[in-house]
Formats: C-alpha cells, sequence, structure tokens
C-alpha cells in the first residue's frame, strides 16, 4: 500500500434538503484505483452530503492503512471550514465537520484541497448512481501500489463449532484464497470454534453480547478490535449475534446462510433450524446463500447461491451435511470475488464483474 493517497469526494442533494447521495474515490500514488464508493443517504442537505463523502472516505483511507492522504472536494465551503477559514454554524453540520476533523487528525499529512467540479467527475458519476439507483454502489480493486494483489486480511465472527472458519483457513492454505485470517472473534467462550482456532495459531477475541449494557457498546468492541487487526473483510461463519455494522465496513460484511435466501431466513433461523422448515415445507431443493449483511437477520444483497437436492428420507442432519458442502464452495468463492475486486453492489444487488 502506497504511504499516501489520493481521494476526490462529493455529494449533493436533489431538493437540498431532498434525495441525497454521496461519493468519493481512492487512487494511489500511480494513479490506479483501489476504491469507488457512493452513498445514497435518503433525505439531506447539499453539505451534509459533502461532509458524509469526506467523513467515509477518511474511514476508508484510514482502513487501507495509508500514512497521508490527499483529499479534492469541489465544495469551497467544505475546504475553507476545514481549513479553518470559515466558522460552521449549522448544526446539522457540525458532528460531521468534527468527526472529519478527527478523523483528519490521524494521518501524518491530511491535505484536502478545492477543486473545479469538471476535476471531480469519477466521484460526482458515483453520487448520480446512487441517487439514480437509491441505493449504494461500490467499485473496488484490492490491486496493491506494487502491482500485485493484495493479500485479503480476513475477520471471521463465529458462535460455535468454527467448521466454516476452517473451511475458508483450508482454501487458504491450498493457494485457492490470497487472503489470511488476521483474527477471530468468538460470542461465546466455551464453544469449540475458540479452541480450533487457538490450535490453528489463529488470534482469538471472545465478545460476548451479555458484557455490553447495549447492542451499541456490543458493536463498537467488535468494530474496535476489527480495525485494530487491519481487517479487510468480514466473514460471519455461524455468528448468531445481530450487531449495527459501522460505515467502514458496510459492504465488507459477508454472511453465509444455510437456505435459499430469502426464504427461511430471518430471526432464530439458524442451523437445524433451517433445515427442518425446509423439511416441513416439502422443498424439493435447498442449497446456500452468501450475502452482504445489513442491520438485519439474513438481509442484504445476495452474491452467491448453490443448490442441492433434497432426498426423499432425509433428516435435518442429512441434509445439513449435503448444504455445508455446498457452503465450502460457495463462501471462498465469494471472498475470491471481493479480494479481485470483481464485487459491485448497486441498490439491493451484488454483481460479478468479469
Amino acid at each position: 500500500m502506497s504511504s499516501k493517497l489520493i481521494v476526490h469526494t462529493d455529494g449533493g442533494s436533489r431538493g437540498n434538503p431532498g434525495p441525497a447521495a454521496a461519493g468519493f474515490v481512492i487512487d494511489d500514488a500511480q494513479g490506479r484505483r483501489l476504491c469507488a464508493r457512493g452513498f445514497f443517504l435518503g433525505r439531506a442537505t447539499n453539505n451534509v452530503a459533502e461532509y458524509t463523502a469526506l467523513v467515509r472516505a477518511l474511514e476508508a483511507v484510514q482502513a487501507l492503512g495509508a500514512e497521508a492522504v490527499a483529499v479534492y472536494s469541489d465544495s469551497e465551503l467544505l475546504v475553507r471550514q476545514m481549513e479553518g477559514r470559515y466558522k460552521v454554524k449549522s448544526e446539522l453540520i457540525r458532528p460531521l465537520f468534527e468527526q472529519a476533523r478527527a478523523l483528519a487528525r490521524g494521518f501524518a499529512t491530511c491535505d484536502i484541497v478545492h477543486v473545479r467540479r469538471e476535476k471531480n467527475k469519477d466521484a460526482d458519476r458515483l453520487v448520480n448512481q446512487a441517487l439514480d439507483t437509491g441505493g449504494d454502489v461500490e467499485e473496488r480493486s484490492s490491486v496493491a501500489a506494487s502491482g500485485r494483489q493484495k493479500r485479503l486480511r480476513l475477520g471471521v465472527l463465529i458462535s460455535g463449532g468454527g467448521r466454516t472458519m476452517l473451511n475458508i483457513l483450508d482454501a487458504i492454505r491450498e493457494g485457492k484464497l490470497n487472503a489470511e485470517i488476521a483474527l477471530v472473534i468468538s460470542s461465546r467462550s466455551t464453544v469449540a470454534g475458540v479452541q480450533r482456532s487457538r490450535d490453528a495459531g489463529l488470534p482469538v477475541e471472545i465478545v460476548r453480547k451479555r458484557d455490553y449494557p447495549d447492542i451499541d457498546a456490543f458493536s463498537r468492541q467488535i468494530e474496535e478490535k476489527l480495525v485494530a487487526a487491519d481487517v479487510d473483510l468480514v466473514i460471519q461463519g455461524g455468528w448468531l449475534c445481530l450487531w449495527k455494522i459501522p460505515a467502514r465496513y458496510e459492504h465488507r460484511v459477508m454472511n453465509i446462510h444455510p437456505a435459499l435466501l430469502p426464504s427461511f431466513g430471518g430471526k432464530g433461523m439458524w442451523g437445524h433450524h433451517v433445515h427442518e422448515a425446509v423439511l416441513a415445507a416439502g422443498c424439493k431443493v435447498s442449497g446456500c446463500t452468501v450475502h452482504f449483511c445489513t442491520n438485519e437477520y439474513d438481509d442484504g444483497p445476495i452474491i452467491v447461491q448453490r443448490t442441492c437436492v433434497v432426498e426423499d428420507g432425509d433428516t435435518a442432519d442429512t441434509l445439513a451435511a449435503r448444504v455445508f458442502e455446498q457452503e465450502c464452495i460457495a463462501f471462498p468463492e465469494a471472498i475470491a470475488w471481493f479480494a479481485k475486486g470483481r464485487l459491485q453492489v448497486e441498490g439491493n444487488r451484488a454483481k460479478v464483474k468479469p
């Protein structure tokens, strides 16, 4: 990763206030595209959109591990306020302004420069795509500044035996994934997955929901540990706890579900509960779904699905074994697409680019 990254940010509102979106692109010092994202914000003002773009861009640059950043914005007001030349009078803007200032102080250097709109076309394009689709869009490349593919750092969340984690670890060791498991977080301290992770030489942290006063504190603890481990992509493998996914990990958290979503999903639908429901419904086909996570159970853009036959005489155990065979193929495949920058999210759809 280059020590200095180049960022262009933009935000806009059709109505001011009205439907709003933010966008940014991140390039390395050689001009190679590392990340490009647009975010639909709902109803907001132009200035809120501009500052949201800046905050999310700085969070993304921080996650990429850059020491210095140059940010280019076509909002003269934002640039002058960040320079301290204009005061921030709006109470809507002040929290975002303070957040942006705090993030900027985390870099060795952070230059924020005003550019004309025609010099900011890529970020502007992402804003308009997000507005047109009414959802988020993403174009991401994990090519390192050296021109070689960056080794993807994974954070794996578990609540049980850790079979999915071991499957991913096997794919890495077999050379099928250019990745490493940087951290395992377990929501339970005594499950088999904790010891299996330690036996594999992986760093393990225990974060139990009951140890925190609310979901916000629980979620912040998870985020802090992921950030400290410099995690690029979060993998939920048998993770049973709902947590609030922070902006820095939006479309960077994947889950695998042992059925064909949107059927047989939601709160309480995990493990054998899912397979028993499939059998009770008389389905002839089942399978698994890998999807990007949202803050709802088993929701989010579907990346890949694989199917298997439900055979006469199946039990929850026999069906689970057949579904897991497909999980062992689907999850590494989805991770590999992410690592190669082939996944693009448009609204609630995840597309695989050639």
